[in-house]
């Protein structure tokens, strides 16, 4: 269940050699466009282009999906691009367009926001180049060509069963629950707060919990996460028993705001899997962080521009993952989904670590140190 996706990357190798070079044909330029790119194969423009978001609210897109998305398509042998739009939806509609003026075929696109993402996708389709929507689904709007992510509600479901039995633990008369949830304008954003604030409403309808502050955090910025979180813990006067953070970078803003109010730790989830995500998790300041295999993600994508990429019927595509459908508000779209993991200080080595994903060398390092395994 957790391989890094060797499997995944030989038969996207295979799939390469049958078709892949006959129907590549890249543009002339590889500068990679507004944002910084790093480009593949013979060094043209790219058939496919693969469009990030930001560096902020999360290192996964420059840490992991850029690189991953390298060693795949490297090892495709496919023409590519991948740029960064750094947080600016113009920035990354002017990379949409560098990538349809210079022959892309396939974009794979993290949006911004669904209102810049259906524009690119609307001038990819008129110009005959095909959409992939990674990890953020594009609502309303023509719809992508398909998607692939994981099942989100079930983040936040995930969240939630670890973080449950931690608050009742706790031994508190109506624990004072916090929520700070992601960006507003990102659709998963939403998705993840629907899994855990199912059990969260639950609970608070029940008498158990109450819930003392439920905010959105703009852009996933974790500097602003910070601010948003010492105001809660201001207006709380400290009464703050638990939170729900959508995802590590904003686990850590409230662990930052926490020490610096001199409270103790609270039960606390995050996602992503970051090395910080994961020293934060062993030296007892989070509960928990979603693991989200962007390497079968950036694999599953990989095999479905490869196959939009030679004209192939991407319904055939199969790995580990669920093939379904979701709509979009317009449209039903081919949905390739993959399933989270929680990790917790119990299971790390036998998750990110097995996994090849994170490794003890970069976790186990500085103050954190001390909290790794001596065995490892």
């Amino acid at each position: 269940m957790f391989e890094s996706g060797k499997k995944s990357r030989t038969w996207i190798a295979l799939l390469a050699v049958l078709g892949l070079f006959a129907a590549a044909c890249g543009g002339s330029d590889s500068s990679g466009g507004d944002g910084g790119g790093e480009s593949g194969g013979d060094g043209e423009a790219g058939a496919i282009w693969v469009l990030l978001p930001s560096s902020e609210g999360s290192d996964r897109w420059e840490t992991d999906d850029r690189k991953f998305f390298t060693q795949a398509l490297t090892d495709s042998g496919a023409e590519f691009n991948v740029v960064n739009a750094e947080g600016d939806p113009s920035t990354q509609q002017r990379q949409a367009e560098q990538a349809i003026a210079s022959g892309a075929k396939v974009i794979v696109l993290t949006n911004l926001d669904s209102g810049s993402g259906s524009a690119i996708i609307a001038s990819a389709h008129e110009a005959g180049v095909k959409v992939i929507d990674y990890d953020r689904l594009t609502i309303e709007g023509p719809g992508a060509d398909a998607y692939i992510s994981f099942d989100n509600v079930r983040v936040g479901e995930t969240m939630a069963e670890v973080l449950e039995p931690a608050i009742d633990a706790l031994g508190v008369d109506k624990p004072q629950i916090a929520m700070l949830n992601g960006g507003p304008t990102d659709n998963n954003s939403s998705l993840f707060k629907q899994g855990y604030n199912a059990t969260v409403s639950a609970r608070v309808d029940a008498g158990d919990w109450e819930v003392a502050a439920d905010e959105d955090t703009p852009n996933w910025d974790n500097q602003e996460g910070l601010r948003i979180f010492e105001q809660v813990l201001v207006g709380a006067e400290g009464n703050i028993d638990a939170a729900f953070a959508a995802n590590d970078g904003l686990a850590n803003s409230i662990v930052a705001a926490l020490k610096s109010a001199g409270h103790d730790p609270i039960p606390l989830s995050g996602q992503d899997a970051t090395a910080g995500g994961i020293q934060n998790i062993l030296s007892g300041w989070q509960t928990m962080t979603v693991y989200k295999t962007i390497t079968g993600e950036v694999d599953a994508a990989v095999a479905v521009a490869l196959a939009m990429l030679n004209g192939e019927d991407i319904s055939a595509v199969t790995g580990e993952f669920a093939v379904t459908t979701i709509n979009n508000g317009q449209a039903d779209l081919p949905f390739y989904a993959l399933t989270p993991v929680g990790v917790t200080v119990d299971n790390i080595a036998d998750t990110v670590i097995a996994d090849g994903f994170r490794t003890w060398e970069e976790i186990c390092v500085g103050e954190f140190e001390e909290f790794c395994p001596a065995d490892r």
